[in-house]
């Protein structure tokens, strides 16, 4: 079985790819800040990726600021090449989004587009996992969407998906031969972003009003109708948001 170092291992999504290779044989190491491993300043990089088969790329920036997540992805993703290209890796799985490779203006995207341009012309062998928005940031996207008790959102569809899921699809594409290529993972519903948030919101008894408002933001700009949803092609899976709500019931800050 490989040997497979989970960049952001210890994250959301990072800790359950770990827990299902190591259930299925693999030698499965969470590597982040918490473990002695920063991709960003590349303390402790080369030490974990000795030995490595495969590197897991799920790491996210810790502030969503424009400079400063260009300045992450960059950073942290130019460090881990370099370093598996020292240690011989096979293998580089990165996770990122669906709707980079379409026209959009969105700060963040750019970022992930940034690096996944570093990947493909690294040399390295390569997979990249696109996946819709997660059903788990529905209550964080309402939030900064907020004005009083309105939650303004566009109507832009989204296919979003539980981490779970793409937890299971970034760890059996770990698990396979690099595709050199995109791969594209969404949930089964597709909706405008506003009936999500309202489904949500409703389904939580909370009291916020959700209205469709086409010029609101999403990630610092103006999305086009499809741009975050997947294309012809993509692998769906069967978590449904009315499945997945009464298991994830909203987060409660002492």
């Amino acid at each position: 079985m490989a040997k497979i170092v989970v960049i952001g291992g210890t994250g959301l999504i990072g800790s359950k790819v770990v827990s299902k290779l190591q259930a299925h044989g693999h030698e499965a190491i969470a590597a982040s800040p918490n473990t002695g491993v920063n991709s960003v300043t590349g303390e402790g990089v080369a030490e974990a990726l000795a030995g490595a088969d495969v590197v897991v790329d799920v790491s996210n920036s810790p502030s969503f600021a424009e400079q400063d997540v260009l300045d992450f992805f960059t950073a942290s993703t130019t460090n881990l090449l370099e370093a598996e290209k020292a240690a011989g890796v096979g293998h580089h799985v990165a996770l990122t989004i669906v709707g980079t490779n379409r026209p959009q203006d969105i700060p963040y995207f750019r970022a992930k587009t940034a690096q996944e341009k570093l990947i493909r012309e690294s040399g390295v062998p390569f997979s990249l996992v696109h996946a819709t928005q997660f059903f788990e940031f529905v209550g964080s996207i309402a939030d900064v969407s907020t004005d009083g008790d309105t939650v303004r959102l566009p109507g832009a569809l989204v296919q979003p998906i539980a981490a779970e899921d793409v937890s299971t699809a970034v760890a059996r594409t770990a698990a396979g031969a690099p595709v050199n290529g995109d791969l594209e993972i969404a949930g089964p519903e597709q909706y405008g972003m506003d009936e999500w948030a309202r489904r949500a919101l409703e389904f939580r008894g909370d009291p916020r009003t959700v209205v469709r408002d086409d010029t609101a933001p999403y990630y610092g700009a103006v999305v086009e109708e499809r741009t975050l949803v997947p294309v012809e092609g993509a692998l769906l899976f069967e978590t449904t948001l009315d499945e997945w709500l009464p298991a994830n019931p909203p987060r409660v800050h002492a």
